[in-house]
C-alpha cells in the first residue's frame, strides 16, 4: 500500500453507505471500501482505511489508468453504481451488501448464511478497460495483518484471529504478496459482466466454495427490489421528498434488523474537529433518539419499523428504573466501555480512535423523559390496554424517579465533560416525564392504583414549569438558556416548544429563536453551545440544530426562514444525499460520523414540519394515529 499523509485522506463526504441492515460498509468514489463491519454495525471491523492510510486496509477496484468518476445510488436503494470513464472506454463497478424480503414480515431482512456478503458487479460499458483489483483485509480495527492463501487462483481464503473472509473474484488470477496485498489485473470489455463477492464468517465457519453467478446475479436483483419495494412504502408526499425517502433509506440501513435498534451512524471517530480529540464511536443506541425514531418513521408510513423499535426499546430498558442508561448496544447490552486504539493514526490525524463509548454511565436527566415519550407513542400506536401489570409499574417507577431526581445537576444533553448543571434541556425533559405520564394515566387509568399518584404527578409538574419559567429564563431577552444560573445559549433550548412546553408562537419561544440565530448561528447553519465544555479544540456547526431550528420556525409560522434552513442543510449533503452530524459554517465540509442517523431524522422532521405549517395540511401523524392504524 502506497504511503499516504493527512492531506491524502478523502472528504468524509466523499463516502456512500451500504447497508444489509446487518452488516455496514463506506465506499469511495473510487470505488474503494475503506470501511466495513460485518454481522453487526458494532462489530470489529475489516477495513478501516478510513482512519488510517497504512494500516487499516482496503477493498478498491479501479481503472488502472488515468480516469474519471461518476456515481449514484440506483433510483430508491442503498445500491451503489459508480462509473469509471477512461480514454479507452467505460466500466460500472455496483457495489451492495445483498438483503432478501422476508415475506412474512414485510419490510425486514430475511436472515440467511453468510453472516456477510459484499458483493461488488463490474460491467464493461464502451470499449476495453484494464481493471486492477486491489484487496488488503486488515482485521479488528487493523491490528494484525491476516494471512491470506490462494486455493484457486480465483479463490482467495483470508484468516487470523475470529475473524475469516472468503474472496472470489471474475478479475483475473489473484496473486498475493508479503505485504497482506491480494491483486489482479484484467482487461473487461464492452458487454462483459463480472463478479467479486466477499463473504465474511466467524473463524472456523467459513465455507470455501464458489457462489455460482446465477446466484450473485439474483442477489443484486433481490437486493434492488427489496429496497425499491421498501422506499415505495413512504407515504410522505410533501416537500423534499427526495431528501425525506433517502433520509429514510439512510434510517432503515441504520436498523440493526436482528433487534430492531437504530445504530446513530455506522462509524466510530470521524472527527468534529480535523485534528482534534472530539471523535466518538456512534455505533450504538442513544435513548434520546428514541421518540424522534417512533414519530419520524411513523409519519411516513413506516410503522412495522416504529413496532420492531419499541419492541427493542421495552425489552432493554426493562428491569429496575435506577438502572436506566443513556445509551445502549444495538443487541441491548449495557456495558460500552470506551478503549482507544493506539495503533491508528485516526481520520487526517484525529486521534484518539476510539471504541466504545465512556458517556455509557452518565447522568442524564433527560433520559427518563425520552423514554416516557416514547413509551406514550408506542401506546397510541398498539393501544394502551395492551401495556401489562409490569410494564405500567416500571413506567410509574420511572416517573417516580425522575420526580426523584430532577433537582440534581447531570451531565447534559450533549454529554459534557466539563462538570454537572442544572440544564435547562434536562429540566425541560423531567417536565415532559411527568407530562406523559399523565397523558398514559389519561389513556389507561389502571396504570396504577396507588391513591393521589394523579395530583401528586400535578404537582412535580407544575414546580418543574415555575422552576424552568424563572430560573431557565434570560430575565432582559426572555430567551431560554442552557442552564439555570448560567448566561451561555444552547440550541436544544428550541426543544422548549418543539416538546409542546409552551406555544411555539409564545414570545419567549420567539425570542430564543432570535438569540440563537444572533448568537450561535453562522452562515445559516447552528451550533450546539459555544461555551466551556471540558474539551479541547472546537467542533463545527451540528446539523440536527440547524434543522431544529428549521422546525422551530415552522411551527411559529416563519415558513419562509424554516424553509431557508432546510435547504442549507440539504445544500450541504453529498451528492448521494448523505449527511455527518456536523458541518463547518464556513467551508460546507462535512464533519463527524457518518452518515449520521440524527441528521436525517432531523431532515424528516423539519419538511414534517414545513408540511404540516401550510394551509389545508393534515394534522401531524401522532395526532391522527387511530385513522393510521385503521388503514
Amino acid at each position: 500500500m502506497t504511503d499516504m499523509t493527512e492531506t491524502d485522506f478523502p472528504p468524509i463526504s466523499d463516502y456512500a453507505f451500504l447497508s444489509d441492515c446487518h452488516s455496514v460498509a463506506l465506499v469511495g468514489r473510487d470505488a474503494s471500501v475503506e470501511w466495513a463491519c460485518f454481522h453487526r454495525f458494532d462489530q470489529r471491523s475489516v477495513f478501516a482505511r478510513i482512519l488510517d492510510r497504512e494500516r487499516g486496509g482496503y477493498f478498491r477496484i479501479a481503472p488502472v489508468a488515468e480516469y474519471t468518476t461518476s456515481r449514484r445510488y440506483l433510483p430508491d436503494t442503498n445500491v451503489l453504481e459508480t462509473r469509471f470513464e477512461t480514454a479507452t472506454g467505460a466500466v460500472t463497478v455496483t457495489d451492495c451488501l445483498p438483503v432478501r424480503e422476508d415475506l412474512t414480515r414485510p419490510g425486514r431482512v430475511e436472515r440467511r448464511p453468510p453472516d456477510g456478503l459484499l458483493l461488488r458487479t463490474v460491467r464493461g460499458e464502451t470499449g476495453t478497460v484494464e481493471l486492477r483489483l486491489e484487496f488488503a483485509p486488515r482485521f479488528e480495527y487493523g491490528l494484525t495483518t491476516p494471512f491470506i492463501e490462494l486455493p484457486e487462483e480465483d479463490l482467495a481464503v483470508v484468516t487470523g484471529g475470529p475473524d475469516s473472509l472468503l474472496l472470489q473474484s471474475d478479475l483475473g488470477a489473484l496473486t498475493t504478496d508479503e505485504t497482506g496485498m491480494c491483486t489482479s489485473r484484467v482487461n473487461v470489455d464492452r458487454g462483459q459482466v463480472a463478479y467479486v463477492a466477499l463473504t465474511y464468517a466467524a473463524a472456523g465457519a467459513l465455507t470455501v466454495r464458489r457462489l455460482p453467478r446465477a446466484d450473485l446475479s439474483g442477489q443484486l436483483a433481490e437486493t434492488v427490489a427489496f429496497w425499491t419495494n421498501w422506499a415505495a412504502r413512504c407515504t410522505y408526499q410533501g416537500p423534499h421528498r427526495d431528501a425525506v425517502v433517502r433520509s429514510a433509506l439512510v434510517l432503515k440501513g441504520l436498523i440493526y434488523d436482528e433487534t430492531g435498534a437504530l445504530a446513530a451512524a455506522p462509524t466510530t471517530s470521524l472527527p468534529e474537529e480535523i485534528g482534534g480529540e472530539r471523535n466518538w464511536d456512534y455505533r450504538y443506541t442513544w435513548l434520546r433518539d428514541s421518540a424522534a425514531m417512533l414519530a419520524a418513521l411513523g409519519a411516513i408510513g413506516y410503522l412495522e419499523e416504529a413496532q420492531h423499535f419499541a419492541d427493542w426499546l421495552l425489552r432493554t430498558t426493562a428491569g429496575r428504573a435506577e438502572d436506566l442508561q443513556i445509551m445502549y448496544g444495538i443487541g441491548g447490552e449495557r456495558l460500552l466501555h470506551e478503549v482507544d486504539l493506539d495503533h491508528l493514526k485516526g481520520y487526517r490525524g484525529s486521534r484518539p480512535v476510539r471504541v466504545g463509548n465512556g458517556a455509557w454511565d452518565q447522568f442524564q436527566l433527560d433520559t427518563y423523559g425520552e423514554l416516557l415519550a416514547a413509551a406514550f407513542i408506542v401506546l397510541k400506536l398498539r393501544g394502551a390496554e395492551t401495556l401489562t401489570p409490569r410494564g405500567a409499574a416500571f413506567l410509574c417507577d420511572v416517573v417516580d424517579l425522575n420526580i426523584k431526581r430532577w433537582q440534581e445537576v447531570d451531565d447534559g444533553i450533549w454529554e459534557i465533560r466539563g462538570g454537572r448543571r442544572h440544564f435547562v434541556f434536562s429540566k425541560l425533559m423531567a417536565w415532559l416525564a411527568v407530562d406523559c405520564g399523565l397523558h398514559i394515566l389519561d389513556l389507561n387509568p389502571a396504570l396504577t392504583q396507588e391513591p393521589g399518584v394523579r395530583e401528586r404527578w400535578q404537582d412535580a409538574r407544575q414546580e418543574m414549569r415555575t422552576a424552568l419559567e424563572t430560573r431557565g429564563v434570560d430575565p432582559e431577552t426572555g430567551a431560554f438558556l442552557q442552564a439555570f444560573e448560567h448566561d451561555e445559549l444552547d440550541a436544544s433550548a428550541l426543544q422548549v416548544g418543539l416538546r409542546g412546553f409552551l406555544p411555539p408562537d409564545d414570545p419567549r419561544i420567539l425570542a430564543t429563536i432570535d438569540r440563537i440565530e444572533a448568537e450561535l448561528t453562522r452562515n445559516g447553519h447552528v451550533y450546539r453551545y459555544l461555551g466551556e465544555d471540558g474539551l479541547q479544540g472546537e467542533e463545527g456547526t451540528f446539523v440536527f440544530c440547524t434543522l431544529w431550528m428549521a422546525s422551530a420556525l415552522a411551527r411559529a409560522g416563519r415558513t419562509d426562514a424554516a424553509e431557508t434552513y432546510l435547504t442549507r442543510v440539504l445544500d450541504c449533503a453529498n451528492d448521494l444525499g448523505l449527511l455527518a452530524e456536523e458541518i463547518d459554517p464556513g467551508t460546507g465540509e462535512q464533519l463527524g460520523n457518518f452518515p449520521q442517523g440524527f441528521s436525517h431524522l432531523g431532515v424528516i422532521g423539519a419538511a414534517l414540519n414545513l408540511a404540516h405549517a401550510r394551509p389545508g395540511a393534515d394534522a401531524p401523524w401522532i395526532d391522527r394515529w387511530k385513522d393510521l392504524q385503521e388503514r
